[in-house]
């Protein structure tokens, strides 16, 4: 339990929770500013305190969005995690998310977090499909989606421009059947 005692859901490494402005706000400030995270992501702007709360406040207050906290066991936020554009006719979303401290990445925590945030999708939200992006040079995020049961349905080319030039957008998905089968796998891990 966290040192709030607010636990969404819960996975083996990690709990999502609610966004809370007290303990969170600067976090995600910090982690949206930073360039090694920033490469990754859409913003490429610098974010003011003021247009990250307001950011939030959008995500928190829009129906079709599910914003989460990651946060370790022990109750220390490492990063967001959402479900967006929640189409409740198609049954579909779209994830996004990332692990905010550095010294934190790949080692679990982010798969973790996906595997429970796709659980809730399919099994609490019944939705039957779940979309998920990553640039090209991202080969963690699109090794993890993998891992995660999506499989690789296209690619927008020269969709993105990082560090000086164009990178191609890999779009990925998963179904319910197939997260099933990474699912199960990976309740076999300790």
């Amino acid at each position: 339990m966290n040192a709030k005692g607010v636990i969404f859901l819960s996975g083996k490494k990690v709990n999502l929770r609610p966004y809370d402005r007290e303990k969170d706000l600067v976090n995600c400030q910090r982690w949206i500013n930073n360039p090694e995270i920033r490469v990754y992501i859409e913003n490429v702007f610098p974010i003011t305190l003021q247009q990250e709360e307001e950011a939030i406040q959008r995500l928190s207050s829009d129906p079709k969005t599910v914003f989460l906290i990651i946060e370790t066991k022990r109750g220390i936020p490492i990063g967001v995690m959402g479900l967006h554009k929640i189409d409740w006719i198609s049954r579909t979303a779209l994830t996004g998310a990332f692990i905010g401290e550095k010294e934190l990445q790949g080692v679990g925590y982010g798969t973790d977090a996906k595997m429970t945030l796709l659980n809730y999708a399919f099994n609490a939200l019944n939705l039957r499909k779940i979309n998920s992006g990553a640039i090209a040079f991202n080969r963690r995020s699109v090794a993890y989606n993998l891992k995660c049961g999506y499989h690789i349905e296209g690619r927008k080319k020269r969709q993105v421009f990082r560090s000086g030039k164009y990178w191609d957008l890999i779009l990925l998905a998963v179904f319910k059947k197939d997260f099933l089968k990474a699912w199960k796998e990976y309740q076999k891990q300790p």
